[in-house]
């Protein structure tokens, strides 16, 4: 049985498992889910001599994420652009104990570049915020230890929402009252999403291609159990139709997902496999939005950066060392790799390869 048939083998003694595989004219989606990418070690794509004008025009339901693709995605700034032409992000989560991901996800925020960022958070959380980010503004919450009033005197280009926020009763409804009334985009991770889980008729109240950034539990939570990834995927692409929202289902191929649409990310390692990495990745789409960027280049984009970053990070940490603040660190870097131009190979020239004049001038 082929594994090239979008669908899981019943039986694996029945599939070659192959050191090198040999893959016509493009990549095969078996190749970046677990359950089927395990069958090759590696894989090739041959080109067979396909129309190259045909192949880029023709829309396809997945497409591989690399450099080239993201290159027409960035926003040059201008020369005279000024801090508020870069959007005010509002991130609103943290509780006691987890203040730290409301601090990744807006430092995240920052470095992508975003003009302006408050963060939203419970009273514990002021000092922390005042005192190792200085660069944000802070709202705080009535409550010490928990969301509990979702309202700012602020107008917010997007909001990021949910990171360490808790899934407290009290947060839940002043999660309901805020959706009831919300227009601004949105960007939800963490207990954001497992509050939407618990509640699910607030699904219908998120503003039209909301991002929602899923591990795969909280996934699970969202749309049920799934037989295989292929399961999982149209599954997801069906939530994705009935609430209009680009679902980002994180792995070690990270999916965008929007509607009949994939994007598959190509860049990342295992060393994101670390507490906070999902919050810097909020802070990042998050960010992206606020400059400008719509909701699912935004995600296209920040999900591409936030695994480059990753793969700078770990070149001079491993991947056991490398944390999501090390992410954060390297966020320049994989803007700078966009740009970067492939180191040209110099060639040694051979002394006999002289002439006789060249020899004695």
């Amino acid at each position: 049985m082929s594994i090239l048939n979008d669908a899981v083998p019943s039986d694996e003694n029945h599939v070659v498992w192959a050191n090198h595989t040999l893959s016509f004219q493009s990549t095969k989606l078996a190749f970046f889910l677990p359950d089927t990418a395990k069958y090759t070690e590696q894989w090739e794509v041959l080109d067979i001599g396909i129309d190259r004008e045909y192949l880029i025009n023709t829309q396809t339901a997945v497409d591989l994420i690399g450099k080239q693709e993201v290159l027409p995605i960035y926003k040059p700034r201008d020369k005279f652009s000024h801090k508020g032409v870069f959007g005010h992000a509002l991130i609103i989560g943290g509780s006691y104990g987890k203040i730290g991901a409301a601090l990744l996800a807006s430092r995240s925020t920052l470095s992508i570049g975003a003009g302006l960022v408050t963060a939203l958070v419970p009273k514990c959380g002021f000092i922390p915020f005042q005192s190792s980010f200085p660069e944000a503004m802070i709202i705080t919450d009535e409550n010490d230890e928990w969301i509990s009033n979702i309202q700012f005197n602020i107008t917010p280009t997007v909001i990021g929402l949910g990171v360490g926020m808790g899934t407290e009763k009290e947060t839940a409804e002043a999660l309901k009252v805020f959706l009831t009334t919300n227009k601004t985009p949105l960007v939800i991770d963490a207990d954001g999403i497992n509050l939407l889980a618990e509640h699910k008729t607030l699904l219908s109240l998120l503003p039209r291609n909301t991002v929602l950034t899923p591990h795969p539990k909280e996934l699970e939570r969202l749309i049920g159990t799934w037989e295989n990834d292929f399961d999982k995927l149209d599954k997801v692409k069906a939530f994705s139709k009935k609430y209009h929202a680009i679902i980002v289902v994180k792995g070690a191929y990270t999916l965008t997902v929007l509607e009949d649409k994939t994007y598959i990310n190509s860049t990342g390692n295992p060393g994101l496999a670390t507490a906070g990495t999902g919050d810097v990745l909020t802070g990042i789409i998050t960010g992206l939005i606020a400059q400008g960027y719509d909701s699912l280049s935004a995600a296209v984009f920040g999900v591409y950066l936030h695994g480059k970053s990753a793969d700078i990070a770990v070149e001079g940490l491993g991947y056991e060392a490398m944390t999501a603040s090390h992410i954060i660190e390297n966020i320049g870097n994989a803007y700078l790799d966009l740009f970067a131009q492939p180191e040209q190979s110099k060639v040694t020239e051979n002394p006999e390869d002289k002439t006789s004049e060249e020899k004695n001038s």
